[in-house]
């Protein structure tokens, strides 16, 4: 594998970071986490003058026509800035569904508007009962004449506050847990029928529990196979799973710099606190555990879009694993280097292990890509 970056990629990197650094500063992060909206649609403007949005979306369709590999470096960036916006729910998978399970007219049309940043997406497919079973789906959608009706309950849906379009699975033909009989469809985020209750996660990111009540979609608004959705899901987890992956390698090396930087000029018993032996020792095998990851991030971005879905399920779940726990490392030794101001809300560094903990449980927690690599 080549890691030298290219022309594009290099641009790509000092756009984001400036971006970021810039912008996205710890207090104006706290202004956006503080205001009613759950993201800035003035910075989303932004992502998308800059051509944040459209790293994987057809130059035809007001992208760049990139590849994961482009989108990680962003994602690395944002990752670093603990940005909030819902890059993840739309730019990854939302831009991911779409780009392998529609066609034609439709599916450029979604992506010019993402690419504009005027839609935003959010995949609505986690259920109250399913944990992490991607083929558990008790939602329904009835034939009605032409039309669909849509009946069911999604939780944790990433985004699903905000979105525009919400792309829903429900299962048209089968029990709960049949891999075959899931359908998904694009869904009005403020369709009649629609019930929402909007919160922030724990990292600050929105999120929503929906309720589908007679919601009813004509048959146009299926996306992809009917009954036939559950590997289009499964690659979209992977691809999010991935992504945080790129996310939580900029989220500790920025934990590390502050975290050092800190040991360099917080003094105790007349000296600087990194002069004591054991706190070295921990920043040492902080700095390791991040360097651990970062090789596991390259592993993840070359498998994202791998067509084999048993390849791809053993390299993304690898690299999840070593970088959850890499994360943890280096979140929980932030915290504990800084004593008791690490655990304080005005204190970015709380902010980061908080981002490191979502990570380690979103799109699957260890245990279960543990499990998931075993069996592959």
């Amino acid at each position: 594998m080549d890691f030298t970056l290219t022309e594009t990629q290099s641009l790509l990197k000092d756009t984001a970071e400036r971006l970021v650094r810039e912008k996205y500063t710890f207090d104006e992060r706290k202004k956006i986490v503080a205001a009613d909206e759950s993201y800035s649609k003035a910075l989303w403007d932004e992502f998308a003058s800059l051509g944040l949005l459209g790293v994987e979306i057809d130059e035809d369709c007001g992208g760049i026509g990139g590849s994961f590999a482009d989108l990680a470096i962003v994602l690395e960036a944002f990752g670093r800035g603990l940005v909030v916006e819902p890059y993840l729910s739309t730019v990854v998978i939302g831009v991911g569904l779409i780009n392998t399970a529609d066609k034609g007219d439709r599916r450029k049309d979604l992506l010019t508007q993402v690419a504009a940043g005027t839609l935003t997406l959010a995949l609505a497919h986690g259920e109250p009962k399913s944990r992490y079973s991607l083929e558990h789906v008790e939602t329904r959608a009835r034939k009605d004449g032409g039309d669909y009706v849509i009946n069911g309950a999604k939780a944790v849906v990433i985004g699903g506050d905000s979105a525009d379009k919400l792309i829903v699975s429900a299962r048209t033909d089968g029990n709960a847990t049949d891999r075959n009989g899931v359908t998904l469809f694009l869904v009005d985020g403020n369709a009649a029928g629609i019930h929402k209750r909007a919160y922030r996660n724990m990292d600050d990111r929105g999120a929503a529990e929906i309720t589908f009540e007679n919601v009813r979609v004509p048959e146009s608004a299926v996306l992809g196979p009917v009954g036939g959705a559950l590997p289009l899901i499964e690659a979209a987890n992977d691809r999010g799973a991935a992504a945080l992956c790129c996310e939580a390698a900029g989220a500790m090396k920025a934990v590390n710099e502050i975290t050092l930087e800190y040991l360099k000029t917080r003094n105790q018993f007349g000296r600087p606190i990194g002069k004591f032996q054991v706190l070295q020792h921990r920043m040492a095998d902080m700095a390791m555990a991040e360097e651990q990851a970062r090789s596991m991030v390259y592993l993840a971005v070359d498998f994202a879009n791998e067509p084999d879905a048993a390849e791809r399920a053993q390299a993304i779940s690898a690299a999840k694993v070593q970088i959850s726990h890499s994360g943890q490392i280096v979140g929980r030794g932030a915290v504990q280097l800084h004593g008791g101001i690490g655990m304080t809300i005005e204190l970015v560094v709380g902010h980061y292990m908080r981002r490191l903990t979502s990570i380690e449980k979103m799109f699957g927690d260890i245990d279960w890509h543990i499990g998931r690599f075993a069996a592959a």
